[in-house]
């Protein structure tokens, strides 16, 4: 069997890349042999949420994957069949939860049935999205390419305990329609949301008066502040996620609480963010579209968004993408932006 050789170092060398290889892999029947596993980080090697990652997408594709382990740095995966179904997945540490469905969802879009996928872990963590930017960014994003999924957030969940969980219910749909975001047009709303729990609502309050104070002159802008209760919520934490909807597009910002930053300065922090990408003219904002690459690229037609610059994420993820797909991204320098364009070759 001949294994398409993927170099896990290459480019941003980080755990997207290994989530996104195989989700490719899954998705093309491609078997791959995944190396130099997130070697550009501190601790190479598989953590607890890439490990689980890998093996959700091996489960619900039906493959057979070897070596997956704690701080392995080299996997091979043979994909099966992509099989609708009930699937539950968990972390077991307060790992991102948005990271494993980063690499479960594209491959659920192919199966033969529709999907239930409920992870375990951390809701709400540092140098992943949070549940609230997935919900409300994110996902209607992919439903403007005619992505059916539904989102329930079961319980909230923080470092370092997790016991979050998240469930998605998937109607395939192997044909998505292309997205063309290229201006955003007319500010229509900011709005957001800040949450705590076992903690005081003065934090939440915090974070939103100090995000309110940098968007303010943009106009209004409304974020909903809240304490979750037990049932809402497994340990203490929090986060707050700011949308910027307008005439065509939605921009996202996000903070995590953190023990020992103060509120302000989170909520500073996403304002600025959030600012930084109104005042760009970007379509969409940096993070979505790293996430939304892998679907651009199988929609029927071309696609093109303008974000204010193609990072490094991006950059890998497009790299790897066409190693599987038959297609080529183009990056146009525009005044201050980049626009991201996708084709068949």
């Amino acid at each position: 069997m001949n294994f398409l050789e993927i170099d896990g170092s290459h480019g941003e060398g980080g755990g997207q890349l290994t989530r996104m290889a195989m989700a490719l892999a899954a998705i093309t029947g491609r078997p791959i042999h995944l190396q130099n596993i997130r070697a550009r980080r501190p601790k190479p090697g598989l953590a607890a949420q890439h490990l689980t990652a890998l093996k959700a997408v091996a489960a619900l594709s039906g493959g057979e994957l070897e070596g997956a382990a704690l701080g392995a740095t080299e996997v091979r995966f043979r994909p099966g069949r992509i099989g609708g179904g009930d699937y539950r997945f968990d972390v077991g540490t307060a790992g991102s939860i948005a990271l494993v469905l980063q690499a479960l969802l594209p491959v659920a879009l192919h199966a033969d049935g529709p999907c239930r996928l409920t992870v375990t872990g951390g809701t709400d963590v540092k140098m992943a999205p949070p549940l609230d930017y997935l919900r409300l960014v994110f996902l209607p994003w992919i439903g403007r390419m005619g992505a059916r999924v539904g989102i329930e957030s079961v319980r909230h969940g923080y470092y370092p305990r997790g016991g979050g969980a998240v469930s998605l219910a998937v109607t395939p749909s192997r044909h998505l329609a292309p997205l063309v975001a290229e201006s955003p047009g007319p500010l229509r709303a900011i709005r957001g949301v800040a949450h705590v729990a076992r903690l005081p609502l003065s934090i939440p309050e915090r974070m939103a008066s100090a995000a309110r104070s940098l968007l303010a002159d943009l106009g209004p802008v409304h974020i909903e502040t809240k304490v979750l209760d037990d049932a809402e919520a497994f340990g203490t934490g929090g986060a707050m996620v700011l949308v910027a909807e307008t005439e065509t597009s939605l921009l996202g910002a996000a903070c995590v609480a953190e023990r020992g930053v103060p509120a302000e300065r989170l909520g500073e922090d996403a304002g600025h963010a959030l600012r930084a990408e109104l005042l760009s003219g970007a379509a969409a904002d940096v993070h979505a579209a790293d996430q939304l690459l892998i679907y651009l690229a199988q929609a029927r037609g071309g696609s093109r968004i303008v974000v204010r610059k193609a990072s490094l994420h991006a950059q890998t993820v497009m790299w790897l993408i066409e190693r599987f797909l038959p297609v080529r991204f183009r990056v146009v320098a525009l005044d201050g932006l980049s626009r991201i364009e996708v084709g068949r070759e």
